[in-house]
């Protein structure tokens, strides 16, 4: 009998196998709490390729000890589903995976749904697609959804060296000698796919002949011939991933478009998608501010949609970002105002908040003089009235300083000059 490959074998068999997905089958979270509580409802689960919605799948199966069965919704027919659905007849219940189900043709819905209602089979759908917009409201209706996010490099880690140490079903019976490049190669390179590094990492043991110490030697240079991708030295931890993150930001903050993509190119080949996302959220508040606040707004939508997508596609809605935040105006006022302030609170120039400013909310407010003299700025034309909101120790105290770099700024600066 053929040998199935290793990312099948070390699907997890109970829940506490799954890596990765906290948010869904941690301590308390919602799968998690379902199959300890053994009432399962249909589900959905979306996301990129190879970060663990089969594994779910077969991890719940295995911990609740129901049949489980899987299918393809384009592949297989009705008459395949008309199988599963007399399992669960005869079984009492059973756990059908079905992979695409966004695919899911008429026929083969409308023979499913009753059999989702009355509990006959439990639906785990697979699908990269949003099922807000690519599956059928009447499946929909009838199911939860969540979505999975790639696994972080630690977990994919984590994943990899399971796969080289486990006995039963990975390579624990050979001794197999990985540096530690070679590791972090497969973990980061991957791009948040268990599969795809599963998968590289046997090509890696079984195409590698043993040495004279019997060990299956395995360097960074196996890990990009088997994953075909060059290694790319970044070390998190290290001086040369803050000097990028360095240039990166300094780049796009002197508005030299050409370099910022180069940085983001070398981020990118280091897989690092969470530091770029923080980055690049940073640099629109930080350094483009009040000079251009849509940006900030579209940089948002940007990081969402690469994370959406995942690499290689996440690179373009991250260039978009990069591009527009380096061609935009600059303007630093906002993060200086607030810095300004903290320095002035740190150093002790607090004072009391001023007594017409304090909370009137209560019996015997009043007779404290709490909030006696405050002018409501609505009840007067303009929606402005002219009265002192900070504590007399700092009264005078000026922390916004506008810049006129942007349209929009220009015309704070107006209103801000006219109100002093």
């Amino acid at each position: 009998m053929a040998v199935k490959p290793l990312a099948f074998r070390m699907r997890p068999a109970e829940i506490d196998e799954i890596i990765g997905q906290e948010h869904l089958v941690g301590e308390g979270k919602i799968i998690r709490r379902m199959v300890e509580a053994n009432q399962l409802s249909s589900m959905i689960l979306y996301g990129p390729p190879g970060i663990g919605k089969t594994s779910i799948a077969s991890a719940i199966a295995g911990s609740t000890k129901y049949a489980f069965r899987m299918l393809n919704a384009v592949s297989n027919n009705k008459k395949d589903m008309e199988a599963v659905v007399q399992e669960g007849k005869m079984s009492g219940r059973v756990i059908l995976l079905l992979d695409e189900v966004h695919r899911l043709d008429k026929t083969k819905q409308d023979f499913l749904l009753p059999h989702l209602e009355n509990g006959t089979v439990i639906l785990i759908g697979a699908t990269t697609s949003n099922p807000y917009h690519a599956i059928n409201p009447a499946i929909r209706s009838r199911v939860q959804i969540f979505e999975l996010k790639p696994l972080e490099e630690r977990e994919m880690r984590a994943a990899v060296e399971r796969a080289i140490h486990d006995n039963g079903r990975g390579f624990g019976d050979k001794v197999i000698d990985i540096t530690d490049d070679a590791l972090g190669h497969f973990a980061s390179a991957s791009g948040g796919d268990v599969r795809s590094a599963l998968n590289a990492l046997e090509l890696a043991v079984l195409s590698t002949k043993e040495n004279e110490d019997g060990k299956i030697k395995i360097t960074v240079q196996t890990a990009e011939e088997c994953l075909q991708k060059k290694y790319f030295s970044h070390d998190k931890d290290g001086d040369a991933h803050y000097d990028v993150m360095s240039a990166f930001q300094k780049s796009i903050r002197g508005s030299d478009a050409n370099a910022a993509l180069h940085y983001l190119g070398r981020l990118i080949e280091a897989g690092d998608l969470p530091t770029i996302a923080r980055r690049l959220l940073v640099i629109a508040y930080e350094d483009v501010g009040l000079a251009s606040p849509q940006a900030g707004q579209r940089t948002l939508a940007a990081i969402e949609s690469a994370e959406r997508l995942g690499f290689p596609e996440a690179r373009i809605p991250l260039a978009n970002a990069v591009i527009e935040l380096c061609l935009s105006p600059k303007s630093n006022s906002a993060i200086s105002a607030i810095d300004s302030a903290l320095s002035d609170i740190r150093k002790g120039k607090a004072g009391a908040v001023p007594d017409h400013l304090k909370d009137a909310h209560y019996k015997g407010a009043e007779k404290l003089g709490r909030g006696t003299e405050y002018k409501y700025p609505h009840s007067y034309s303009g929606g402005w009235v002219k009265q002192q909101y900070l504590p007399d120790t700092i009264k005078r105290a000026a922390y916004y300083e506008p810049k006129e770099t942007g349209k929009f700024e220009q015309a704070l600066k107006q209103i801000y000059e006219k109100l002093k």
